[in-house]
Order: structure tokens, then sequence, then C-alpha cells
């Protein structure tokens, strides 16, 4: 393989670093917080008020290690707080969980979750 090519990524291997990602994506505060910023840019206090339960230190380290995974940003600008938006790799990613969380809110209306 020529050194310029990435090797296949594969989520169910043990070892590749999609695994960790799809982590950091799929857990409950990661897909919760994605699920916001696809709506668009949000500011810290705007995630914190629509995710209801998150606290500001698990939202504090929910959106640094989105930013490290490159599926968010986070800019400042002099006159304003910091805002979080998604970058152009995350914008797919977070419309798929976008997708799953109304396929189970839909559900949820079907009779699953025991209610």
């Amino acid at each position: 393989m020529p050194d310029d090519e990435m090797p296949p990524y594969d989520v169910f291997a043990k070892m590749c670093p999609s695994r960790a990602v799809f982590e950091h994506v799929t857990g409950k505060w990661g897909a919760l917080v994605l699920g916001s910023l696809n709506e668009g840019p949000h500011r810290f206090g705007e995630i914190r008020d629509q995710v209801q339960g998150i606290s500001d230190r698990m939202l504090t380290q929910t959106l640094k290690t989105l930013c490290d995974d490159g599926i968010a940003v986070r800019t400042m600008s002099s006159h304003s707080h910091p805002t979080y938006e998604l970058t152009e790799a995350g914008v797919g990613v977070a419309a798929a969980v976008r997708t799953l969380i109304t396929v189970v809110e839909d559900a949820m209306s079907r009779g699953i979750g025991g209610r």
C-alpha cells in the first residue's frame, strides 16, 4: 500500500481508532450533543439548556472530545462566548445520529420502551 493511502477503518476491529470515535459519538452525552449541534452552531449554555440533565463538567468533556475527534469545532470571537459547530465531517455523523433519535422517538409512539 502506498504511504499516502490510508488503511480502511473497521469499527469492529479492537485496535482500530474508529472504534473510539464511534464510542464518543454513540455514548449517551455524545449522541445528545450531536443531536443538538445538528440544528446549527450553539453556545455552551444553549447546548446545556437543550440537553437536559448534563452537567457543565460533562458537557465540557463531551465538547472537547468531539472537537478532538474532528467532529465539532470551537470558534471564539472577540465579542462573544465560544460557539460550537459541526465540521464538514461531523455534519454527516450528526445527521445519522439525528436520524437514529427520530427513529427511536417514532418507535416509542408505536409501543417500544414499555409505555
